[in-house]
């Protein structure tokens, strides 16, 4: 079977790493980036033997589907075009800059018949597939995510919450498997300009609590979410992509005439992952989605979910001691 013809529209960070990856796997064939940086235009034609595009219009009608990387704000015009020209989408996250937005590109998706994923990667980050499946077989009572970054300039059109706690809104969604029927949140920003620190609550109906905290104020970069179980703490980094779960135990020791040489109240248990780099799953699955023999892993209407509670976020830190008890769950 011929590889899928795949293009990349941005190539700043993000959608260099997309070419990057394109360019290596088997089962896709790079024809070109888009992006009207010429001097990144070129760069990209050398180091991935691939063609540049000033404007991805040109692209399109070279390509089965594309990866777009721009700024958020640009996610609803760029997603539409390439929908309506037939061709099938991975876009970064958040899938758009608002939830009409989002609503648009997936009627357009529906419409085009085409495929509309997005680019939730710590899904298949390896740490966090290993904790989906130990925690399958535990009660979760509350999940935990810190995502801290020491970088303030990096994506600064857009909120932390869209820029960094979004990845982990949609992994407490996946893990809790319930809708969320109240939140609140707090924060605010360091300059003017967007908001660059947050920490929110989220309840489920089934009775689950997740605490998020977002930072771009830090001064390490940290990648975390903890679910802490009925028998035990599960522990997940994502930067080293490893899981500790801690469990509890009462084993004690002691010497033949009685006295207590030790006590045992818990062990750790290191769980082994693999070292696949998550974009290049995400981009293998997406490619699989594109021949219909997978279903995309985050779809629009999963990552129009993650948006919708973002937004809500963003209210309570703008109106400082809000607490929603929602009406309709998310």
């Amino acid at each position: 079977m011929n590889p899928v013809r795949v293009g990349v529209i941005g190539i700043g960070n993000m959608g260099w790493h997309h070419a990057r990856v394109l360019s290596l796997l088997r089962d896709a064939e790079l024809v070109g980036v888009a992006d009207p940086n010429e001097v990144r235009g070129r760069l990209a034609v050398e180091q991935f033997d691939c063609s540049w595009f000033p404007t991805y219009e040109d692209l399109l009608g070279e390509v089965e589907a594309v990866c777009i990387a721009v700024p958020t704000l640009l996610h609803h015009r760029v997603g539409m075009t390439c929908l309506q020209a037939g061709v099938h989408v991975l876009i970064e996250k958040p899938i758009a800059a608002t939830q009409e937005e989002a609503a648009d590109l997936i009627r357009a998706a529906e419409t085009a018949g085409r495929l509309l994923q997005v680019g939730h990667i710590e899904r298949f980050n390896p740490a966090f597939r290993e904790l989906l499946r130990v925690v399958a077989n535990e009660e979760v009572v509350v999940l935990e995510a810190r995502r801290h970054s020491p970088n303030a300039d990096r994506a600064n059109d857009v909120s932390v919450v869209l820029d960094l706690m979004i990845h982990d809104i949609d992994l407490v969604l996946e893990l809790a498997a319930s809708p969320v029927v109240r939140l609140a949140a707090a924060g605010g920003r360091s300059s003017d300009g967007p908001i660059d620190y947050v920490n929110a609550t989220l309840g489920f109906a089934n009775g689950v609590v997740a605490s998020l905290t977002a930072s771009k104020m830090a001064h390490r970069k940290i990648r975390s979410l903890s679910a802490h179980c009925r028998s035990s703490l599960m522990e997940t980094d994502f930067l080293n992509r490893n899981l500790r779960i801690h469990r509890r135990s009462h084993e004690s020791v002691s010497a033949d005439h009685g006295e207590l040489l030790y006590r045992n109240d818990g062990f750790i248990e290191e769980v082994s992952t693999t070292s696949i780099e998550p974009l290049y799953a995400e981009l293998e699955h997406f490619l699989q989605c594109v021949r219909g023999r997978e279903t995309p892993a985050v779809d629009g209407l999963q990552a129009s979910r993650a948006l919708q509670l973002a937004d809500l976020i963003e209210q309570c830190v703008e109106q400082p001691n809000l607490c929603m008890a929602l009406e309709a769950p998310i």
